[in-house]
């Protein structure tokens, strides 16, 4: 059962009016009060991280250097807090007088004592079950926003809700999503920008069209909604900006699978400027001579938007991959600074995005600074820095025939968060080299509610198709770049899988990054030189925060897996070791070991499948409705979900009810009979029957 504290009165009236009535008034305007005037003075509480990325800016560093290059290796545990949650944990907490507010699974919010890790709330929206089947990469959240006396979150289902910091009281909540019949979910932090709060939404991969909105942060009351890709062309446009981006797209596109471009996690509020920057996503479905059969640049996908948070104005827009075919989204963190280029100061907005390419940009006016390979590119040669597009390469259109292609749809970065060093000048990027084959789908059929990506990819091999790639390379890795110079500086391989955590960068010069093997690794930020390493018992995708308490430094994260790769363990990983109970785990100097949890047990052999005739002419039909409904959880591996090569004989009993009438939704199985027959779900039956003998008798064949 999910925990929560709050006013059921309060509760109530939310949801019969959708707002809280003038007496659901803060109680306590000391808690959790942030506002423009403390944002701009943060330089004068350097213990304080007010915002998800600390500053405004979302710069992931801190001023503070208690904890150093000197010191590190004294930094141990201090202590933890358990959220009773077995899934992802991906947000950076915000430390604001004495209290850390954090996101969890479904969007469940937390509120911790930063010295002891004691709670002292939560609210728990109380997600349906079912709504897990509409998330393609785990029930996360990215985080939450604290303004004002208010802490503003963002639940699985879609909606957004304003607590009271001081107890988690609800004094408002709105229904964010445009059609409930239609797989959206929310996986980002909400946003303030200037008197609005900003959301997006996920979903590409299910059929869906992007859009972001803005409520007025006192009511709840909408105040704007901006459409990330057009809807159909005989329809009138919902505003200006869509007119412009629909001649970039096929008149006979796709318009009812939506188009994709979900806003699903980087924005930005520059509060000189009044400049909100939001990066979208890919396109849906990835496809473009399915999605839009013309071509065309397919505007806003792949994009970054500088949008005026007062009215829902465009201000300008700059695309990352023109018609994009391989769910290269740039939704990836976006930092704001200012560097000196060619002797000249600009404000830039610098993104890493999925595609490899390192960009910078003059976010005043959208010019491109720079865009250089900070992985390994295959796709495309370069980026014309006159038309600021990229030049593909033949080798990356696969419709005709498969490619192995770099970046992999997991990208070159994913939503893991950099940090960017003013005293270095240096950005730690959390990058990988995955190399993988698409291929299109043949005959593609676009099924409601589930994944409708138009292509499927798989690992790939090393082989001359991709030139002088060196498969040592592959796998994920810490790497520091120069954004002036648009060239690495140091680099540490982080073995061969690709998922690690976010980044922190301190002025104590260090660089904290936690890793797949459950190692918090702290590094010196000028050189790379690794300095201490502390085995926490998780596998940790989150980026850890810094702060102070009563004059003493701590360092916190998030440990939970889960997202993109949650239907699978990674050999050696912690996770495959310990579980994945979640944690908020902090750390100061002087501190111990970290409590590591016990061992799980060695997993069991595939068992003796039941004696069942196999349909043989559903098998195709099986394996196709499996990839599509069930795969993005169920690898059939050890990992996270269950393996259902494995299944129970109470299990093969309850398949049907299982699949069909979510007869286990309570632990997240929703049921599918909206979606899938009694003779689909019979012929993925046939399959899993089919795979678990071959399985069994592989695994009877073998001593290993």
């Amino acid at each position: 059962m999910h925990r929560f504290v709050f006013c059921l009165a309060t509760v109530m009236v939310a949801l019969i009016t959708g707002s809280c009535s003038e007496q659901a008034n803060i109680s306590d305007k000391t808690a959790g009060w942030i506002d423009h005037d403390r944002l701009k003075n943060l330089a004068n509480e350097p213990g304080s991280w007010l915002t998800g990325g600390r500053d405004s800016g979302q710069t992931h560093y801190s001023p503070l250097e208690q904890i150093n290059d000197k010191n590190a290796e004294q930094l141990g545990f201090a202590w933890q807090y358990f959220t009773d949650t077995h899934r992802g944990l991906e947000a950076t907490p915000i430390f604001v007088d004495g209290v850390l507010y954090v996101t969890g699974n479904w969007g469940i919010v937390f509120a911790i004592d930063g010295k002891t890790g004691e709670e002292i709330w939560t609210f728990d929206p109380e997600v349906p079950g079912k709504w897990a089947r509409n998330a393609c990469c785990d029930v996360v959240s990215r985080g939450l926003s604290v303004w004002k006396g208010r802490v503003y979150a963002a639940s699985l289902d879609g909606r957004l809700f304003s607590l009271d910091a001081a107890n988690g009281n609800v004094i408002w909540q709105v229904d964010t999503f445009t059609d409930r019949t239609i797989p959206y979910t929310i996986t980002g932090a909400p946003r303030i920008a200037g008197k609005n709060v900003v959301i997006g939404n996920s979903g590409a991969e299910y059929g869906v069209r992007g859009y972001v909105t803005a409520y007025d942060l006192e009511t709840g009351k909408q105040s704007w909604r901006f459409y990330t890709v057009p809807g159909d062309p005989k329809k009138p446009f919902e505003h200006p900006e869509l007119e412009m981006a629909s001649k970039t797209w096929d008149p006979n596109s796709r318009w009812d699978v939506g188009g994709g471009g979900t806003a699903w996690d980087a924005m930005v509020y520059d509060p000189e400027l009044n400049l909100l920057y939001v990066g979208t996503g890919n396109g849906s479905p990835w496809v473009q001579t399915e999605r839009s059969p013309g071509g065309g640049d397919n505007l806003f996908l792949s994009s970054i938007l500088a949008i005026n948070p007062d009215n829902g104005r465009l201000a300008w827009h700059y695309q990352t991959t023109p018609g994009d075919n391989w769910d290269y989204t740039a939704t990836q963190p976006i930092i704001l600074t200012d560097l000196t280029i060619d002797g000249k100061k600009r404000k830039v907005l610098m993104q890493a995005p999925k595609n490899g390419f390192f960009y910078v940009l003059d976010r005043e006016s959208g010019e491109l600074l720079s865009a250089e390979k900070y992985a390994a590119v295959t796709w495309a040669s370069h980026v014309d820095m006159t038309t600021g597009k990229p030049q593909v390469l033949a080798q990356a259109y696969y419709d005709d025939e498969q490619k192995l292609i770099l970046p992999s749809p997991a990208g070159a970065h994913n939503w893991q968060p950099m940090a960017y060093n003013p005293n270095t000048g240096l950005v730690y990027i959390p990058a990988m080299n995955d190399p993988a084959i698409f291929k299109k789908r043949e005959n593609f059929e676009f099924i409601k509610g589930i994944n409708n990506q138009g292509a499927h990819f798989s690992e790939g091999t090393i082989t001359s198709e991709i030139g002088d790639f060196d498969a040592g390379e592959a796998g994920g890795f810490l790497l520091a770049w120069d954004p002036v110079k648009a060239a690495p500086v140091w680099r540490h391989r982080l073995g061969d899988f690709i998922f690690h955590g976010g980044v922190l960068t301190t002025a104590g010069n260090l660089v904290i990054q936690a890793r797949d093997d459950g190692l918090l690794v702290v590094y010196a930020a000028d050189t790379g030189q690794v300095l201490h390493k502390i085995q926490t018992g998780s596998s940790i995708l989150a980026a850890p925060l810094t702060y102070t308490m009563d004059g003493e430094q701590y360092i916190a994260v998030m440990a939970g897996y889960g997202g993109g790769p949650f239907g699978y363990f990674p050999v050696g990983s912690a996770v495959e070791k310990y579980g994945n109970e979640g944690r908020l785990i902090a750390f100061k100097i002087g501190g111990g070991a970290v409590p590591l949890p016990e061992e799980l047990d060695p997993l069991g052999p595939i068992p003796e499948p039941p004696v069942q005739i196999v349909r043989k002419d559903f098998l195709d039909e099986g394996e196709k409705l499996f990839v599509k409904a069930c795969g993005e959880c169920h690898w059939n591996i050890n990992g996270g979900y269950p393996d259902l090569r494995r299944m129970s004989p109470e299990v093969h009993t309850a398949f049907k009810d299982i699949v069909l009438h979510g007869q286990r939704e309570d632990l997240g199985m929703a049921g599918f009979a909206d979606i899938l027959s009694e003779e689909q779900v019979e012929a993925i039956y046939s399959y899993l029957i089919e795979l678990s003998n071959i399985s069994y008798k592989k695994q009877q064949a073998t001593t290993d």
